[in-house]
């Protein structure tokens, strides 16, 4: 298994390094002045000179293109002096005359609004999506399993065909639209029944006392409205896995025993039945995360998605890269994860 975990890590890191190139070459070609939006559109020459040279941006493109793959990188050549140590951080792990072989943070630049580093913006805005989209696939892993026991359990039943039927629906319709559908219908035009608003944060800070305190009815519609696709998939996995299993000689002979049908279902068949599932809701976490961005944006929820799309609309083209580069991170990293967690529930499957 460790064998298996380090090469995928070493494919894990290509693919990392083919996402990092491909931002960096179409974020590099759109219109926009990284320098006149750093020191302002009123500065003189001089200074957005200066500025152009602190970026690189005087320099060949494969030239710029190396320095960013070095400076997102946990393992970089980087000026040995202190000033060196100081911007980028690390430890020098190999001293190579005026520069040093160091293991540091990945570095991925300087906002063009705030000038604030990159990562540390995104870490901040980082929980917000993370509790999301966690809320988002309990509601959508709970909900989905349920709905597709029951509806395998009566096969051909109204129960069946009703849950089917929604299921279906909810693929087919968008996560913004059932957004848009759900903060309209739960927070604005019932809300004086639901209690619940279009727009809050998880935590929110009282105007007298200044403290802040968890509000989880804030989290309900975002979450609803982003784990309804999963929720429908997850309904029909586990109701074809479960039909699947339920045939099988095992789960017979086990009722031909005397196991009671509640028993044979939760220990014997349950079981069996939830590999495919536990794979798909794996893999949804990280697709998740990606697909809060539009959520967070239509509940004005504070995460990665906000402050993406905002990084956007002000062509702040390091946030948006380094939150590509992060959420690209996190893909790699679960899918690991779940092919682990697959080899440990099911022992027919073997890493190799």
């Amino acid at each position: 298994m460790f064998a298996f975990i380090l090469r995928r890590l070493g494919q894990g890191l290509l693919v990392l390094v083919g996402v990092a190139c491909t931002v960096f070459l179409l974020f590099n070609v759109l219109p926009g002045d990284p320098a006149a939006l750093l020191a302002g559109q009123r500065t003189d020459l001089a200074t957005k000179a200066a500025i152009t040279a602190d970026l690189g941006l005087d320099q060949p493109l494969p030239t710029r293109l190396l320095g960013y793959l070095n400076d997102v990188s946990p393992l970089g050549l980087h000026p040995a002096d202190s000033a060196g140590r100081a911007r980028y951080g690390g430890v020098a792990v190999l001293p190579l005359g005026s520069r040093a072989l160091v293991l540091k943070t990945p570095y991925l630049r300087r906002s063009f609004q705030s000038n604030k580093d990159v990562l540390r913006i995104l870490l901040d805005y980082f929980p917000g999506t993370m509790w999301l989209a966690l809320a988002a696939m309990l509601i959508a892993s709970v909900g989905g399993v349920a709905f597709g026991v029951a509806a395998a359990l009566r096969p051909q039943s109204w129960l069946d065909r009703v849950l089917v039927s929604t299921s279906v629906l909810g693929i087919s319709v968008p996560s913004f639209v059932a957004a848009i559908l759900i903060a309209v219908t739960f927070g604005f035009y019932w809300s004086r029944w639901t209690g619940l608003s279009l727009t809050g944060q998880l935590y929110e800070t009282d105007p007298f006392s200044g403290e802040r305190h968890l509000v989880l009815r804030n989290l309900l519609l975002p979450a609803v409205a982003l784990g309804i696709r999963p929720l429908a998939i997850i309904t029909q996995l586990t109701r074809s896995s479960m039909l699947d299993v339920l045939s099988q000689d095992y789960i017979r002979t086990a009722r031909a025993k005397g196991l009671s049908r509640g028993a044979t279902v939760l220990h014997h068949a349950l079981r069996n039945a939830l590999n495919p599932v536990v794979t798909a809701v794996s893999g949804w976490l990280a697709s998740l995360m990606a697909g809060a961005f539009f959520i967070e944006y239509i509940f004005n929820w504070k995460g990665l998605g906000t402050v993406t799309l905002r990084a956007v609309e002000n062509l702040d083209f390091p946030v948006v890269m380094g939150a590509t580069l992060f959420v690209a991170a996190l893909f790699v990293v679960i899918n690991i994860a779940v092919d682990v967690l697959y080899a440990v529930l099911d022992p027919r499957v073997k890493l190799g």
